[in-house]
């Protein structure tokens, strides 16, 4: 089946995978599938591996990110979504922050090829530490297994102008190993709203992620 756009701005679909327009073509990041499609070279993106792209497979509603989109990404890991989002932002940038070195190796690799990537090796709870590297953003995304997972987004939604869009991956067990992930995503609603984000969207990531859920907001 040939691969088409979707309604997601830079994201391409055959019917049953997810993929991105390769930013570097020829270069696979973390062993994925390369699909050559006319002129041009798809990267295969992998919902089992991508919380982000496990959002879009359960049917996200709200899609924050264009080409030109500025990203901060906190918990940038081995830079597997990174380098999905790098494709897709290509005329714009993200800066990537990671806390430990050994994965923050990677990304130092992975931004060697991709120009529009910028990694920080740093705290994302301590966003006073790195917010030099940072100019203005249009989206903040977040992924970090901390247990003040929304302290820290809010800490950090301070670089974002009014109108501008957030996306939080929930990790519940990080946050509360006994309590019920669903009350867990009742209080994190709650909280955004009053650090001053409306919901724009909200998603569980199973079957992709156990105990997950995916927040899509916008700063008042």
């Amino acid at each position: 089946m040939a691969i088409r756009g979707t309604q997601w701005e830079g994201v391409y679909a055959d019917g049953t995978w997810l993929y991105t327009r390769n930013l570097v073509p020829g270069v696979a990041v973390y062993g994925e599938a390369l699909i050559h499609d006319r002129a041009d070279e798809f990267r295969r993106w992998d919902a089992n591996r991508s919380k982000c792209a496990a959002y879009l497979k359960r049917g996200g509603g709200h899609w924050p990110f264009r080409a030109s989109s500025s990203v901060l990404y906190l918990g940038a890991g081995t830079g597997t979504t990174v380098s999905h989002l790098s494709d897709i932002c290509r005329q714009g940038n993200l800066v990537a922050v990671e806390i430990s070195p050994r994965a923050f190796r990677d990304l130092i690799s992975l931004a060697e090829r991709r120009v529009n990537l910028i990694p920080v090796l740093g705290d994302a709870s301590k966003p006073e530490t790195y917010r030099t590297h940072v100019r203005a953003i249009d989206v903040l995304y977040q992924d970090v297994a901390q247990r003040d997972q929304v302290g820290i987004f809010l800490k950090n939604a301070a670089l974002l102008p009014s109108s501008g869009l957030g996306m939080l991956i929930v990790k519940a067990r990080s946050m509360d190993v006994a309590a019920a992930p669903s009350k867990i995503y009742v209080s994190v609603e709650a909280a955004l709203r009053r650090g001053g984000f409306d919901i724009v969207d909200r998603r569980t990531l199973e079957p992709f992620e156990t105990d997950h859920a995916a927040f899509v907001v916008r700063r008042r």
